[in-house]
């Protein structure tokens, strides 16, 4: 059924007539008239009397109105809502990232999304990259912000790197290598490790980096938080490798930078390969003008 016909339609009810209607419509009475005459043909019915020079409707007519104001009403309710959806003045965004970078990286960005977005639903997940990865790509969530490579495939993903990773090596304050600024991964491995757990894309990284130097790690603890990593290693259990981010205001430990590491870790931002939603869209571009700043 034509919208436009029923916009007519209704002209005629509430004017009373086919002139009348057509002044309110800004047509010529032609073109309502054939609009009318159309419609009457569609539904077979006839939706119009006259009557002392007035259009009255006849019980098709008025069983018809009742439609054709809640029709046009839903149509207008549908277009102010993805009206909405497209400023962003409602709706949901689900986002996965690590625990990491909720923490250190995304804050400001998440607020200012919060302050210029209120009416949209902002729903964080935090798991280990390759999960997110995952996630994503399932379209279970709109977006993921994370650290690349991720050890595995992961298809019908689309990858845009944001900013390097930078990992470090930590020890506890009283180690002797606190002292040393820098130190090669296979040298750190040496002591016992204290490692990201095996779903994480960290682990992953670091495993392989000391297979290239057919070196085995001694790995007496894993966990799922870089934060539990490195209290651990203030404890005195051991070493560990963590994103920089992560220790900027650690105490207790001594952080060396990684040498004779091949670079290429990245934070990326992940959306499914058919594309973002609009709220996603506009989520990273609060992140690229806070990375850019």
């Amino acid at each position: 059924m034509d919208l436009d016909r029923l916009v007519v339609f209704i002209a005629v009810v509430r004017e009373r007539g086919f002139s009348a209607a057509a002044r309110r419509l800004g047509r010529s009475q032609p073109a309502v008239s054939q609009a009318i005459a159309a419609l009457e043909e569609e539904l077979g019915q006839k939706l119009f009397v006259r009557e002392a020079r007035a259009a009255v409707a006849t019980r098709a007519g008025e069983a018809l109105l009742v439609h054709a104001e809640k029709i046009l009403d839903e149509v207008a309710r549908a277009r102010e809502h993805v009206a909405a959806l497209g400023a962003l003045l409602e709706g949901r965004l689900s986002l996965g990232t690590t625990d990491t970078l909720a923490c250190h990286l995304l804050p400001p960005v998440l607020a200012a999304f919060r302050k210029r977005h209120p009416g949209v639903e902002l729903r964080i997940d935090t798991r280990p990259s390759p999960v997110i990865a995952e996630r994503v790509a399932a379209r279970e969530l709109d977006l993921g912000v994370i650290t690349v490579p991720l050890g595995r495939r992961v298809d019908r993903l689309r990858l845009e790197p944001l900013a390097p990773q930078r990992d470090v090596a930590i020890v506890p304050a009283g180690d002797p290598l606190a002292r040393r600024k820098r130190i090669r991964l296979a040298e750190l491995a040496e002591r016992p490790l204290i490692l990201l757990d095996a779903t994480t894309s960290t682990r992953a990284w670091v495993e392989q980096a000391l297979a290239r130097e057919g070196v085995s790690p001694r790995v007496v603890m894993d966990s799922s938080s870089v934060e539990v990593l490195i209290r651990l290693v203030e404890l005195g259990f051991g070493a560990s490798v963590v994103p920089e981010m992560a220790v900027e205001r650690a105490r207790g430990i001594a952080k060396l930078q990684l040498i004779g590491v091949a670079e290429g870790r990245q934070i990326a931002v992940a959306t499914p390969e058919t594309g973002a939603s609009r709220a996603a869209e506009v989520f990273v571009e609060l992140l690229w003008a806070e990375r850019t700043g």
